[in-house]
């Protein structure tokens, strides 16, 4: 086959659509023909044509790839990519990429979490909510007021994003260990503050914040079920900016509601946008956020660029980089 040309981009309406799939067809040369939808099977004559496939946060199932015959390159333009049906693209020979080795979203996401971290911490959420009620909360809330100095972080995860809420955790004082399946070098763990790789159950039991920065597979879905929840301390706080079913959510629920936690931030859902039946809206010491962590302007323009890049490169004939499958 010759240098594909014809590229499917697909952008969930949550997360921009059309507007934001507009911005990425005028990244790609002039040769390529650029076909901009929010639903891979929106336009069947162009997922049929597509040779590339450009996703961000659309889901791409086997169905999509079983109706695109000439497809062979799946791009996710984000770290995860669990809403890629990767199993049925390794099955069609469609390699499917994300932008992990970019770090394009890992200052925010960082960033994201500690603002989630800091707005337990210092309960911004209900001192600001009281205050607009005429209510000067200041007696009613001190004693729930804690700091992030002294305290330890419990990091499940910790690749390109975890090591930089890692790096911050130490600007911060706080203590870090981190679960995960390997060991990172000794000197690596030096850089962050003396980190310590522990057993995922003793981080459970140990941390007083925990924070999410695993991807979503069979392996993690609902990582932190109610089994796992009733590990943590009922001092301590969940923080998810990975992705939503890392977490059993009703089970979380459960747990905010019975006081066997402080509370939770969470940026994340399963399934997004959240319904309005999701207890999590009305749990008790919750702050909650639209998976902002990786939509800052600065954030988006680097996710494209590296999406983008990948895509060129495969077009040309070069070797994609980041494949998962």
């Amino acid at each position: 086959m010759t240098a594909p040309k014809n590229v499917l981009a697909v952008v969930s309406p949550h997360v921009g659509g059309r507007g934001i799939g507009a911005g990425l067809a005028t990244l790609f040369p002039e040769d390529a023909r650029v076909t901009v939808v929010e639903t891979a099977d929106e336009d069947p004559a162009a997922l049929r044509s597509a040779h590339a496939v450009i996703t961000a946060l659309a889901p791409v199932t086997a169905e999509h790839l079983a109706a695109a015959p000439e497809l062979r390159f799946v791009q996710c333009a984000s770290h995860g990519y669990d809403y890629v049906d990767v199993a049925a693209a390794r099955a069609r020979s469609v390699q499917v990429c994300n932008i992990g080795s970019s770090g394009a979203e890992a200052q925010n996401v960082a960033e994201q979490t500690f603002a989630l971290m800091l707005a337990l911490a210092k309960q911004l959420v209900p001192a600001h909510t009281a205050l607009v009620d005429a209510d000067w909360a200041l007696p009613r809330l001190q004693n729930s007021l804690t700091e992030l100095c002294g305290k330890t972080l419990g990091i499940v995860g910790l690749g390109q994003i975890g090591r930089e809420v890692a790096r911050r955790a130490v600007a911060f004082d706080m203590n870090v260990v981190y679960a995960g399946r390997r060991r990172l070098a000794p000197e690596t763990e030096a850089e962050l503050g003396g980190a310590r790789h522990v057993p995922l159950e003793e981080l459970l039991g140990t941390a007083d914040y925990v924070s999410l920065h695993a991807p979503l597979t069979d392996e993690t879905r609902h990582l932190l079920d109610a089994e796992r929840l009733a590990l943590l301390k009922p001092s301590a706080f969940v923080v998810n900016t990975a992705r939503g079913a890392l977490i059993d959510q009703d089970a979380l629920a459960d747990a905010l509601e019975k006081g066997a936690l402080a509370g939770a931030g969470i940026d994340v859902f399963d399934p997004e946008p959240p319904t309005p039946a999701l207890r999590l809206l009305r749990a008790p010491n919750v702050v909650l956020s639209p998976h902002v962590g990786g939509v800052t302007r600065e954030t988006l323009v680097r996710i494209a660029l590296a999406a983008v890049q990948n895509v060129r490169g495969f077009l040309s004939g070069g070797s994609p980089q980041d494949v998962v499958n």
